[in-house]
């Protein structure tokens, strides 16, 4: 059976063609997996466990029908949800990993990231990253009303859309450097992050000799996924939504 990964669904209220679409993925492609990983950015935003968002509530109780139908669900936290929490967990069924992490698929140690902390050049975004993903950020921002978090969700949204617009492009993309570290520390010949929605595979040459660095696609307009079975690997399209 295979194994799917995907990253940057972006789920969202505005967008319910997407939750469709990811809805219909669950029950079928994912359905007849053995295990799905989402690397991060399943939601456009999460702003704590406590999210009423029917939506949202419909994702995580698809996600826990999956589980329940014997699938394992793991997850990454993005650079949009990553106020995920135990919560989450117990309403989805999935189980959080720390990012990067090293997993083993058909004896291969392959690490999977979201894929943000690749992009160094990126410095603004980095050090926004390093105070978001702090403790004690994290614990004084989730005591703050739902209203009011949910209000500062919205104003970070647009500062990133306007850091986004003015930014040039190769600067938001991985650095080859940390990209190179990131092989280093951890001992792989193959790495699959998202973030950059920029699909695609890329053979490289590390330290170690040959290595692939897989990358996932968004789902703004079109889903998609990667499949491993018996050690091969594809990145497959879903059908446009109508």
């Amino acid at each position: 059976m295979a194994r799917l990964f995907v990253s940057d669904v972006h789920l969202d209220a505005g967008a319910p063609e997407a939750t469709e679409q990811f809805l219909a993925f669950l029950a079928t492609e994912a359905a007849a997996a053995e295990a799905l990983y989402i690397l991060g950015d399943l939601f456009e935003a999460w702003v704590g466990d406590d999210d009423p968002d029917p939506q949202k509530d419909r994702v995580c109780r698809a996600l826990r029908a999956l589980t329940r139908r014997g699938v394992a669900c793991f997850a990454l936290h993005g650079n949009r949800d990553f106020l995920l929490g135990e919560g989450f967990c117990e309403r989805s069924g999935c189980r959080l990993l720390t990012d990067p992490v090293v997993a083993q698929f058909d004896g291969e140690q392959v690490l999977l990231t979201h894929g943000d902390a690749l992009c160094t050049d990126d410095r603004p975004y980095q050090e926004l990253r390093s105070l978001v993903r702090s403790g004690d950020w994290q614990q004084r921002f989730l005591a703050l009303p739902r209203a009011h978090r949910e209000l500062l969700a919205d104003e970070a949204r647009a500062g990133s859309r306007r850091h986004t617009a003015r930014t040039v492009p190769y600067i938001m993309d991985v650095n080859a450097a940390a990209v190179a570290a990131a092989f280093r520390a951890a001992r792989v010949r193959r790495m699959i992050h998202g973030h950059t929605h920029r699909p695609g595979v890329h053979d490289i040459q590390t330290e170690g000799g040959p290595a692939q660095r897989i990358v996932l696609g968004a789902w703004y307009e079109q889903g998609s996924y990667l499949s491993c079975e018996r050690g091969r690997y594809q990145l497959r399209e879903l059908p446009r939504p109508r």
